[in-house]
């Protein structure tokens, strides 16, 4: 028999995470709802601000859930997939799949212990607080 073992984000690593991104957010002057996962992508800690629309909560934990799953920031998705016709058609329907910006992975010495999904911005704003979080921890910035 063999096992492995496999690191996770704690939980007030996690709640430093959605401070700081908050933090942004209100710099910004934006209400966002803010997902941090487990390794897994299972949630660990989560934050809707005063005023964050409904389909922000959805969005935030899909983005964390699709940057743990791959240990990839969901923006590159699209860079992946976007020349290739049946790919960009057919994973798109990959059910919780982001491609757009606003879900990182939380690393620790080069390994997924957790990630971020921020949604109620524009993406880029949302990559921005998710980036604040990560400089937070001290998370590598994939």
């Amino acid at each position: 028999m063999s096992s492995i073992v496999k690191r996770s984000i704690d939980t007030a690593t996690a709640e430093k995470a959605i401070a700081a991104a908050a933090q942004k957010a209100v710099e910004l002057k934006l209400a966002m709802s803010i997902a941090v996962t487990d390794e897994a992508g299972d949630l660990k800690a989560f934050r809707r601000m005063d005023g964050a629309p409904k389909l922000t909560l959805g969005i935030a934990q899909d983005k964390a859930y699709t940057s743990a799953g791959y240990g990839l920031p969901t923006h590159v998705w699209y860079d992946f997939i976007k020349n290739d016709p049946p790919l960009l058609h057919g994973i798109t329907h990959t059910p919780r799949l982001v491609v757009f910006g606003g879900g990182y992975p939380i690393k620790e010495n080069g390994e997924t212990i957790g990630a971020i999904g921020i949604s109620g911005g524009h993406y880029s704003q949302d990559m921005e607080c998710a980036r604040a979080a990560l400089d937070a921890i001290g998370s590598d910035i994939a």
